[in-house]
Order: C-alpha cells, then structure tokens, then sequence
C-alpha cells in the first residue's frame, strides 16, 4: 500500500507541474501562441522538470536523510524532492541553484498548499552566536537588496524578470538556546506596481557543528501568514546527527567560520532571490485534489481484492 501511495503522491505532484506551468505560461506575455522556440523550450523543461520530480521524490510521512548531517521528519501531506530533480526545478523557475549547498526541495501537497522550500546546507565552520543579539536590521537589509540587484545580472540574461526587494517581513531572530533563526523579506518584480501581489522568502537556519542548513520557503504576501507554519514545522522536525550537532563543537580540533551569525545570513542570500511560480491559486484545481485523495483508496481497494 505504501508503494501505490508514493506512486499516487508522484502522479499529483506531476499534476501539480503541469497545473503550475499553465499558470506561469498565461501569466507571462511572452508565453503566448506561436512563441519564439526558446520560450517554448523553456515551457517544456519546466513541465519535464516537475514530472521527473514527481517521480524521483519521496512522500511524508518519512524520516528523509540530509545528506551525511541530519535527518528531516516529513510530515504527512509533504513531498521531498531530491537534489538533482530539485536543482532542476529550480533553474526551470528562473532561479540560481548553488550546487555545492543545495540539498533538495520539499512541496506541500494538501488542498491548499501552495508553498516551496528550498534546503540548502552551508558547510563554513562553526559560526558564533555571541553577536547575533547586536546586529542591525536596516544595515542587513541594504545589503540583501545589493545581493539582489546583483544577481538580476544572471536572470536577465538567461530572459527571466528582474526582483526587488522591498522591506522586512519579519527582521532577523535568532533562538539561541535551539540554535534556530528565522527572518523573512517581502520582494516583487522589478517595476511591477505597488499593489501585485509580492513574493515572499521565509527564512530558516538551523546551526550544527560544521555548518548550517538553510530552510527558505517561497510563498507570497497573500498567503504567508498560514504557509510559515509549515516552515516553522520543517524547522522543529531537523535533527542533526549525534556529533554534528551545535552543541558537540570542540574548540581544540573543529574550525570556526571567518564570519558570524550575521554575515551567514548575507552570504546565503548572496546571488539569490528564489522565486517560485506559485500564482494564480484559486485555480490549483479542485480536479488535481480530488485525484489525489480519492487515488489511494481506489489502489487499497484494489490491493486487498
């Protein structure tokens, strides 16, 4: 039963991919009957690229291992993706994948998830705590939206619109006792007018040993208030192995990061400003539900016959 489960999770989140895609192609003026081959090469690898997701991921609820650090508990009605589908995924959205950090993505597939997260692990060193509490906010900030700007370079020229960033959602706050940060920036489309609807990075570290992993949820302005539970549920279920864990830190034999808790936080952002092609909710598709939540009792039926 657990293998047709996974099969009917794969075959939604497949759906999923077509469903997104013929959102992202009505929403973009250049995807448009008789588009250039380039834009039409791109619509295609986007649907290929969610598919060979689909196929390659594994449903909650399941202990998924992250890399050789940490294990995540993946909650029922989550779906992880690994990390050469995921990157791939990534790239076919406009976004920038940093091979050497990125772990995978995990997909929210209840009825009204419309939420991505995107792992990263950032192998530096320890990173020191002690400064966390003195950093300010307003200087972050300037330099998150220099990051930005620059990689705007990158998505021009592979054709894919330039961001901005424009304030805080919530500023940087760090729980020293679990080694835990979360802070969150509002960004848009470069030029787009004040009132569209405006994309959103959730951010979440969990501190270790050796390094950092990096839980960036994508959602947007109208729908952050209830998708950032699931990243504070992804958080709270990141374990790390025993002797990878922050607290394990020796100071005789373990390297300690050039930099502190607060230039982590700039240079995981350096370069990025992820973007998912989540638009369009209200017609995710009741039909795409339906199929999923009525797929695994069909194949038990047909299992027990």
């Amino acid at each position: 039963m657990d293998g047709l489960l996974g099969d009917s999770v794969r075959k939604f989140v497949a759906a999923v991919g077509v469903i997104l895609l013929a959102i992202f192609v009505g929403a973009q003026p250049g995807f448009s009957q008789g588009a250039p081959s380039s834009e039409a090469a791109r619509k295609a690898e986007l649907a290929a690229a969610w598919q060979a997701a689909g196929n390659a991921g594994t449903a909650g609820p399941a202990d998924v291992p992250l890399i050789d650090r940490a294990t995540l508990k993946l909650p029922t009605g989550d779906f992880f993706v690994p990390k050469a589908e995921g990157a791939r995924v990534m790239r076919a959205l406009g976004n920038t994948v940093h091979d050497t950090n990125f772990v995978g993505l995990v997909l929210g597939t209840r009825q009204n998830d419309r939420w991505l997260v995107v792992i990263n692990y950032i192998k530096e060193g320890y990173i020191k705590d002690d400064a966390a509490k003195d950093w300010n906010a307003d200087d972050l900030l300037k330099n998150l939206k220099e990051g930005v700007d620059e990689s705007n370079k990158d998505r021009a020229a592979r054709g894919f619109p330039e961001m901005e960033v424009i304030g805080w959602i919530e500023p940087p706050n760090y729980d020293a006792a679990s080694h835990r940060l979360v802070w969150s920036v509002l960004g848009k489309d470069k030029g787009a007018p004040d009132d569209t609807r405006k994309d959103v990075n959730y951010n979440t570290y969990a501190l270790g040993r050796e390094g950092y992993f990096s839980l960036n949820l994508l959602s947007d302005s109208t729908r952050i208030a209830t998708d950032k539970a699931a990243a504070h549920e992804l958080l709270a279920n990141l374990s790390y192995q025993s002797g990878k864990r922050y607290e394990d830190f020796s100071a005789s034999t373990d390297r300690i990061a050039e930099y502190g808790l607060l230039f982590a936080v700039l240079l995981a952002f350096v370069l990025k400003f992820a973007k998912a092609i989540f638009i369009g909710a209200a017609v995710f598709g009741a039909g795409v539900m339906k199929f999923f939540r009525r797929k695994p009792r069909d194949d038990s039926a047909g299992g027990a016959a």
